[in-house]
């Protein structure tokens, strides 16, 4: 009973995955074939899903991500928030430029956590909630990159000027943890050193590793 309550489990969780990907709703019919899953299991995922609130239906049948999973989403981000600080701190006071950790919700990048430099005399004020989209910024890219499944083999990216006039951003994906689409990086008006790309990306796996051992 304890592997076919985990099986269901797993098999729900890669169904929200599957609706968080940004490609719109999908039908029932839709959601068994890219599962890989009968029709009758997908249906009885579905059942529980929209009893619980985590899926929805529109009037055209297609499931989408329901209301319930931002209440989810909004109780983790001040725990990523806090888990990511200290990494943002040390890159921001490293680089002498402002950090952040950007997550994906659908086709958006949302900054859920920003650190800025204490020594510098100009730094960019990038807010905690800005919301951008995933095709402009370095930010951005980065979590493209993750989606895309790796066919991208940047360690970091590199933008100016997507966001903000003059802005130069460089930002890394952070890899190795499924449930979460998210990148690291730095943003400054001032010009950028070539350390500051591996050092982008050693924040990012730092960061990884971080919230890998805070799930053990």
């Amino acid at each position: 009973m304890a592997a076919e309550s985990a099986q269901t489990l797993e098999r729900g969780l890669r169904l929200l995955r599957l609706l968080a990907d940004g490609k719109g709703g999908r039908t029932p019919t839709e959601l068994s074939g890219e599962l890989s899953l009968s029709r009758p299991v997908v249906y009885r995922l579905l059942t529980t899903l929209l009893a619980e609130g985590f899926v929805r239906r529109d009037a055209e049948g297609r499931v989408h991500l329901g209301f319930g999973v931002l209440a989810l989403a909004q109780a983790v981000q001040p725990l990523l928030r806090a888990a990511a600080t200290p990494t943002l701190r040390r890159l921001a006071e490293d680089v002498g430029a402002t950090a952040h950790l950007t997550v994906a919700e659908g086709d958006e990048g949302l900054a859920v956590a920003v650190v800025e430099p204490s020594w510098t005399d100009m730094h960019v004020a990038y807010r905690e909630g800005s919301r951008h989209p995933l095709t402009k910024g370095a930010a951005g890219r980065a979590i493209l990159a993750l989606r895309d499944g790796g066919h991208d083999h940047r360690d970091y990216f590199v933008t100016e000027g997507q966001l903000q006039e003059g802005a130069r951003g460089v930002a890394a994906p952070v890899t190795g943890l499924p449930w979460l689409e998210a990148s690291v990086g730095v943003v400054t008006f001032g010009p950028l050193e070539e350390s500051t790309g591996p050092r982008v990306v050693a924040a990012a796996a730092e960061l990884a590793a971080e919230l890998t051992a805070g799930l053990g």
